[in-house]
């Protein structure tokens, strides 16, 4: 007669199995970009949408990344959504997006001086979105800035008010400093009630791409299954943080009121002359 399980050793084989399945999905993920060319952004932020694929990406800092989907040396991208606004090329993969609705962490400005004062922002040069998202926001409250690239995120250097997104942002905000901080997406979540859409996988027109987007939602809804896995695994900075921020402060659905965020978006930068923009394409 077999003897029943324990508790603990119930999860122990639960945990077994989930795993001989996780490895299964990567292996069958491990080869299934050929022969597309797809990039991405060396963020945190971003690993939950590439599970399984990442040795098959190219990543890079988002203007690079963009520079090359735009010059065709890539078939689809994890852009900018600027990318997409901007430059009539693009479809738009839906049900995928980095977003968040208010605190985001890794986009703000960084600034000893009161922001009304700001008179020059240094920003990342490797923006897109978030140097457009700044000139909307201020451009809401009717403040005037001139916008410089920022040379190093080294705090003992950092100007008066910087713009900093990704990893370097976040190692700057949990290092040693004296700027105050306004986080963008606090900001347009306070102008909006709205989520704002940061990036999304843009895909070249022109090409047959239909298994290319099943095998980027299939990463994505892997990554989703494991984000526990993936917050607990990865290397940067501490667990807490980690789960606060790909578990809180940045999602990863582009859905109805992410796609009223982005129209709401697109509104703006037409009522500041920030363009021309053009409407988003969403393929399935």
């Amino acid at each position: 007669m077999v003897s029943a399980e324990t508790a603990e050793e119930l999860t122990h084989r639960r945990e077994r199995e989930q795993r001989a399945v996780s490895l299964q999905r990567e292996d069958e993920l491990s080869n299934s970009l050929a022969p597309f060319r797809v990039g991405s952004v060396p963020y945190l932020n971003a690993v939950p949408l590439t599970r399984g694929i990442e040795e098959q990406i190219v990543f890079l800092p988002p203007s690079e990344l963009a520079k090359k989907l735009r010059a065709g040396e890539l078939d689809a991208g994890l852009v900018s959504v600027t990318e997409v606004l901007f430059n009539d090329c693009y479809d738009i993969l839906d049900g995928i997006a980095v977003a968040s609705l208010g605190e985001v962490q890794s986009v703000f400005v960084a600034h000893r001086l009161p922001l009304a004062e700001m008179r020059e922002v240094y920003c990342d040069t490797a923006s897109l979105t978030s140097v457009v998202l700044l000139r909307v926001l201020l451009a809401e409250r009717g403040w005037q800035a001139e916008f410089k690239p920022l040379a190093s995120y080294a705090a003992s250097s950092m100007p008066d008010c910087a713009l900093l997104i990704g990893d370097p942002a976040i190692n700057f905000l949990r290092g040693e400093h004296d700027h105050a901080i306004w986080d963008l997406g606090a900001a347009w979540f306070e102008l909006t009630r709205l989520p704002f859409v940061y990036a999304v996988w843009a895909l070249r027109r022109g090409i047959e791409n239909g298994r290319l987007r099943r095998q980027l939602r299939e990463a994505k809804d892997f990554g989703m299954e494991t984000l526990d896995y993936i917050i607990g695994s990865r290397p940067e900075y501490d667990y807490s943080f980690r789960k606060d921020y790909l578990g809180w402060h940045i999602h990863y659905h582009l859905g109805a009121d992410e796609k009223r965020g982005l129209a709401k978006f697109i509104e703006l930068l037409r009522k500041h002359g920030l363009g021309p923009v053009y409407e988003p394409k969403f393929v399935v």
